[in-house]
This record gives C-alpha cells, sequence and structure tokens, in this order.
C-alpha cells in the first residue's frame, strides 16, 4: 500500500448540507486509498480511478453513514434547554455535547432529539475528482498527520533505514497508537528521537560529586 495515496476534490449533498446548517466547503484532500480514511463506499470506489476525470457514485447507507438507529432518539427535560439559553424548537439543528442534533417535538416539559446523523439512512451522492497521485514521502507524512493528528510535527526521513522519526517526544502516545498503521501505507516504520536529558542529568551529578 505503499503507493495508494491520492488527492481527491470531494462534494457530499451540498444542498443536504445546507439544510442542516452544515458548511459544505469543498477542497482537496489527501488520502491513502484502502485504508478507511474515507467513508467505505466512497474509499471502495477510489481504487483504479484515472486522474483529472470526474466521477459521480451513490452509496448505499450501509457503506456510508449507517442506518438510523431508534435507540439515539432522546426524550430531554426542557430545563436543560433553559439552562443553557436556548429555544428548541421542531426542526431546529443543534451541537449537544460534541453531537448534531436535531429537535423533532416539544411538549410541556419535553423536548424529543435526535442523535442520529444527519445523512443516516440515506443514499448519498458523492462527485470528485483524483487531482494527482502522491508520491513525495514527506508529503505523505504531513498528510497522515493532518487527517490523524490535526496538527504536524517536526520529523526527519531516514531513506536507508526507511525510518521516520519525530522530534518532540509529547507525540510519542500517538506513534504507539498508529505507528502500525502507517507503517502498512508508507512502508516506513515511525519512531521518536531518544531525548539525551537524562544522560545530561546524570553527567550533571558526577560533575557535582567532584
Amino acid at each position: 500500500m505503499e503507493n495508494n495515496l491520492k488527492e481527491t476534490n470531494e462534494e457530499a449533498l451540498k444542498e443536504e448540507a445546507k439544510k442542516i446548517g452544515i458548511e459544505a466547503d469543498v477542497k482537496p484532500i489527501i488520502v491513502s486509498v484502502g485504508n478507511e480514511m474515507l467513508l467505505k463506499g466512497l474509499d471502495e470506489n477510489l481504487e483504479g480511478k484515472e486522474i483529472e476525470k470526474q466521477y459521480s457514485i451513490k452509496i448505499a447507507p450501509e457503506k456510508a453513514f449507517g442506518s438510523r438507529n431508534p435507540s439515539l432518539i432522546k426524550t430531554i427535560p426542557m430545563k436543560v434547554f433553559k439552562e443553557k439559553n436556548m429555544n428548541p424548537v421542531p426542526g431546529l439543528t443543534l451541537q449537544m455535547d460534541n453531537y448534531l442534533a436535531k429537535v423533532l417535538s416539544v411538549s410541556g416539559g419535553r423536548v424529543i432529539v435526535d442523535f442520529n446523523n444527519p445523512l443516516a439512512g440515506k443514499e448519498i451522492e458523492y462527485e470528485f475528482k483524483v487531482l494527482r497521485k502522491v508520491d513525495d514521502m514527506k508529503e505523505k507524512i504531513n498528510a497522515l498527520q493532518d487527517f490523524f493528528f490535526r496538527n504536524k510535527f517536526e520529523f526527519a526521513i531516514n531513506e536507508k533505514d526507511k525510518k521516520v522519526i519525530f522530534k518532540e517526544e509529547k507525540i510519542k502516545p500517538f506513534i504507539d497508537i498508529f505507528g502500525k498503521k502507517f507503517k502498512e501505507i508508507t512502508g516506513f516504520e515511525f519512531e521518536v528521537e531518544k531525548s539525551n536529558k537524562k544522560e545530561e542529568n546524570k553527567e550533571e551529578k558526577i560533575e557535582e560529586k567532584k
């Protein structure tokens, strides 16, 4: 899977997104095909596509945002909304506990809210174009950082030993989690540069004893 990173330009139900208050800003992204960085249905359709050709596909709910789950429809006391200075009305889409939720009905002191993904249970239509194949290793690694870390950390590439070495120790927990996945995608080992602080402290203590 070393050479399967591609830059794509995708669109997903712009009009539907506008209705529920989601900005449908379309911009190129770099993804690794076959590594679950996109909806399953879209991921499966990227393999073998031609550069600079426009494609349109339809994805069934089970390979998009899944089916609607009745257990995600909750009844919430009105006082919860009042405490947050919210005025719930049927059809209102709002964010609660980091989830998008839609108010279905308001009756007395109760509000029925749907926490299902707004696109759950719907067939999704995508339009996309593969802009180019990404071969530069540095660009691949930065794309992986953008996707998995939402941040960029400094690193060095050792082509001879096929290693990617990060400079900052604080990224180690992320490398412990994603290192194996990154190797599958790039063919390189990912590790964090060992700190010399312990050695320096050891030398300082020896000097103090003298």
